[in-house]
This record gives structure tokens, C-alpha cells and sequence, in this order.
């Protein structure tokens, strides 16, 4: 075990406490393979007491004033910040990322939040005119209720923070089944509000069998919103659960975002950019740049300047100071690029950098980049998840274009172009939710977050977040 990292138990009520049945599950560190911790496993009388709380704690804050909310949850954010240290050594030792990623995502997670107790003070509804000049007509906005929110591990505190923000704002509770791989920072994460004063039953943290959870969760009355982040396939599989129960959902899900690098791209301006994106948390993200389509009069620059790029990049342990790359977060992550490999091995591709795993000790994968991938090979068209690419190129911009919409993913994409036009013309025609041009990606909490098509519903971030959880409601009076 680590010194450095305690045993995790359910957070229910305010308080911490062991499963009823005293099941635990253990945490791996992911750069060692060595078990760090345990972390409880909740059983279905935990998951009774915890929706017993979250309705009581929904009574609560949704009577209580937004300005109050605001001043606790700007506590909450306050005490991230100064335990900012201590929570991205918990994420690094459960998750794999370097320290400084890890401390940057803790430091983001108290913005979002301020940003989100702030707007929660922007909630109104409205006035309505109406044919009859005796009646009052008005349109209120309120909580939709408790919600039940289910996060990945990939970002162990961003993916909370997105989803609770939002949900405080506007009034709701808020139950998490966090991630057994990585569940001491949010855990850490969540006792920030507890000792910022929020009232018992306000939020929930429980951990245990992710199917099981979700059905029960889902299906019960108590729960009237359903968020979650993961995978398309499980997407769909509890969107279709919460539908049967008509119960409103965010989904985000996967995506497989495309570069665009036009003719007149800058080309170290595109490689500096993709590259960081695409390392980042060792490629373990949503957003993660992977089908590189660059105008066939760059391909060589952009080619030599990208492997030039990678191999100087330091895997290693997330601890290290010189590390840029951590470790996989699971055996089960490497082998998936280990499949990938031998998919290009098998249907063709010019492995022009890594394409191997890194010692015998750790889920230690190397940057990657793949030149001419056959279209129909899995890193082409299956999200990787890992630090994995493949470049193509193109001679027209609209076939970039077709190929970038090509898949059944919209959540994210690149593009680098030096002309007006084109930007017009990748701002209207590529199929995704966030486009980002000349630039890595940026989502900040004022922004909209989500996708189009099997990359989800609904969004995360901006004003929009805040929508999602509200429910409209007409009255109209007239004078007796």
C-alpha cells in the first residue's frame, strides 16, 4: 500500500462509510501494476440510503436561495484550490498522468465550478403577454431533481465537475457512481463541498458494479435526470434504460475527431498543437485528435516535424518530474493498441514511430503515428483511446471534408488553414460538436460541451448545462 493514498469509502449523507456488506475492490497504480488501495463496493441497501439522502438533500437546496448556493459552492472551489497538491497525487497515483496534468485538472475543476456558482445566480424565467390582459402569464424555471451521474476515469475529476457544477447551479442533488479505477480524487473532490457546508444529501458518491448500479439507479423514482460520460455503445444502453423510465439524459460519449490540415496550414503551428493534444493523458481522451488529413504538398514537413515532436516526449511514471506521458490507466487499455497494431500489421501502414509497449512493469505505450492506415483498419475508424494516430492525405479540401464526416462520431475536430474562406467553410460543413481551429482544444466551463450524432445529447458546459437540468413550468393566473 501507499502511504500516500487511503482506502476509499462511500460518501453518503455527509459521512463516510464502509458498504454494508464490507465488499471493497482494489485500485491498481497503473505505472507499477502494484495495488495502492481498496476502495468500497456498494450493495443495494448502500444505493437505498443514498437516494434516500439525495431527495432529502433535493428538498433542501432547492429552498435554498441561489446567492447561497453561489457562497458555498465558491467555498467548495476554494478549498480544491488550496488542496490542489494533495488531490493530483491521489489522480496520479490511481490514474497514471503526469503531476502536473493532474494538478492543471484539479485547478480546472475549482473554475468550473466558481464559473457555475456564479450562473446559477443568472436562473429567471419570464413574463409572457397573452391575448387575455386579465390573465398573468409567467414562465418559471425550476430543478429538475436529483440526479444520478456516472463518470470515467480517464479525467477522475473533470468528468465530476462538469456534471456537478451545472446540477448545483441549479438546485439539484447530485449522486455519483465515480470510477473504481480512479476513486480517491473524486472523493477528495467531493469532500470539498461536504466541508464547505453543503447540507447532508446534496451529493452522493458511491462506487461497485457499474451495470449493476446503473440499472438500479436509473429504473428508481427518485432519480429524474441521468448523466453520463463513456463510451458510445454503454451510451446507448443507458439512455435506453433512463427512456424507458422518461427520465431526461446527457450523454457524452466517444468520439474519433479529425485534423484537417489545409494547403495553407502552418505546419508547426498544426504539429505543436495536435501533438498536444494527442498525448495528453496519454491519448486517454474523448476529444483526442486521431485521423490526420493533411494536404498531400505538406505530408513530408508535417511527417518529419510530428515524429520529430513524439520522440521527444518522456513516458514514464506520472510522478517524475521529467515524465510528459504516464502510463495507460489498465492492462486492458494496452492491449487494445496492442490489437490496433496488429490490425495495421495485418492490413497495411508505415509504422513511423512507436507503435510498441514500453518495458515489461507498467502499461507504458509509445507515442505512435501511423502513415497510410487502410481506411478500413480499427485505428481509422474505432476510437483508440491511447496515444495512437494515422495520417492520410488529401489534394481537395472537400475531400478532407467528406472523410472528416465520413464516421457515425461528432464530438470534436481540428483543422489549421491560413484563409477566411476556409474557416467558413469548415465551420459550416464538418459534422461535429466543437470545432477547433489553429488551436488545441480549449473547452472551458463558459463553453458548450457535447456532441452531435453517436457522440452523444445534450451538453456540459455554458448556460446550456444549466437548461439541462431545469424544468419549465407556465402558470397563468387571472383576477377573481
Amino acid at each position: 500500500m501507499s502511504s500516500n493514498y487511503a482506502d476509499t469509502r462511500l460518501l453518503i449523507n455527509n459521512e463516510w462509510q464502509d458498504a454494508a456488506d464490507g465488499r471493497t475492490l482494489a485500485v491498481i497504480n497503473p505505472a507499477t501494476d502494484k495495488e495502492i488501495g481498496r476502495v468500497a463496493r456498494a450493495s443495494i441497501k448502500d444505493l437505498d440510503q443514498a437516494l434516500a439522502a439525495a431527495q432529502k438533500g433535493f428538498e433542501i437546496w432547492r429552498a435554498t436561495p441561489a446567492v447561497e448556493r453561489q457562497r458555498i459552492m465558491r467555498a467548495a472551489a476554494a478549498l480544491v484550490r488550496e488542496r490542489a497538491d494533495a488531490i493530483a497525487n491521489l489522480m496520479t497515483l490511481e490514474q497514471g498522468k503526469p503531476l502536473a496534468e493532474a494538478r492543471a485538472e484539479a485547478l480546472a475543476c475549482a473554475a468550473m465550478t466558481e464559473w457555475f456558482a456564479d450562473e446559477g445566480r443568472r436562473v429567471h424565467g419570464r413574463i409572457v403577454p397573452g391575448a387575455n390582459l386579465a390573465s398573468h402569464q409567467m414562465v418559471l424555471k425550476q430543478p429538475i431533481g436529483p440526479v444520478a451521474a456516472f463518470t470515467p476515469w480517464n479525467f477522475p475529476l473533470n468528468q465530476v465537475s462538469r456534471k456537478i457544477g451545472p446540477a448545483l447551479a441549479a438546485g439539484c442533488s447530485f449522486l455519483c457512481k465515480a470510477p473504481e479505477e480512479t476513486p480517491a480524487s473524486p472523493a477528495a473532490f467531493l469532500q470539498c463541498f461536504v466541508d464547505a457546508g453543503l447540507p447532508p444529501g446534496v451529493v452522493g458518491l458511491v462506487y461497485g458494479d457499474p451495470a449493476e448500479i446503473s440499472d438500479y439507479l436509473i429504473a428508481h423514482p427518485v432519480i429524474r435526470f441521468v448523466t453520463f460520460t463513456g463510451s458510445t455503445a454503454v451510451g446507448k444502453q443507458l439512455a435506453a434504460k433512463a427512456g424507458a423510465h422518461m427520465k431526461k439524459v446527457v450523454m457524452e460519449l466517444g468520439g474519433h475527431a479529425p485534423v484537417i490540415v489545409a494547403e495553407d496550414a502552418d505546419v508547426e503551428v498544426a504539429v505543436k498543437s495536435i501533438g498536444a493534444a494527442k498525448y495528453r493523458n496519454a491519448g486517454q481522451v474523448c476529444i483526442a485528435p486521431t485521423r490526420y488529413l493533411v494536404h498531400e504538398s505538406l505530408a513530408n514537413d508535417f511527417q518529419k516535424a510530428y515524429v520529430a515532436f513524439s520522440e521527444n516526449l518522456k513516458v514514464g511514471d506520472g510522478l517524475a518530474s521529467e515524465t510528459k506521458i504516464g502510463p495507460l490507466v489498465n492492462e486492458r487499455r494496452l492491449q487494445s493498441m496492442q490489437k490496433i497494431m496488429a490490425d495495421i500489421e495485418a492490413k497495411g501502414g508505415d509504422v513511423v514511430t512507436g507503435g510498441k509497449r514500453i518495458g515489461d512493469v507498467g502499461n507504458f505505450f509509445a507515442p505512435t503515428l501511423v502513415v497510410n492506415p487502410s481506411m478500413d483498419s480499427m485505428l481509422f475508424n474505432e476510437e483508440p483511446f491511447g496515444p495512437i494516430a494515422g495520417m492520410r492525405t488529401f489534394a481537395k479540401l472537400d475531400d478532407a471534408i467528406a472523410e472528416a464526416n465520413r464516421l457515425s462520431y461528432g464530438l470534436s475536430a481540428y483543422a489549421f488553414t491560413r484563409s477566411f474562406k476556409n474557416v467558413q467553410l469548415l465551420s459550416e460543413r464538418v459534422e461535429t460538436g466543437m470545432l477547433w481551429i489553429n488551436q488545441p482544444a480549449a473547452p472551458t466551463a463558459e463553453l458548450p460541451f457535447g456532441g452531435v450524432k453517436d457522440s452523444g445529447l445534450g451538453t456540459e458546459g455554458g448556460h446550456e448545462a444549466l437548461e439541462e437540468h431545469l424544468i419549465s413550468k407556465v402558470v397563468a393566473v387571472t383576477g377573481i
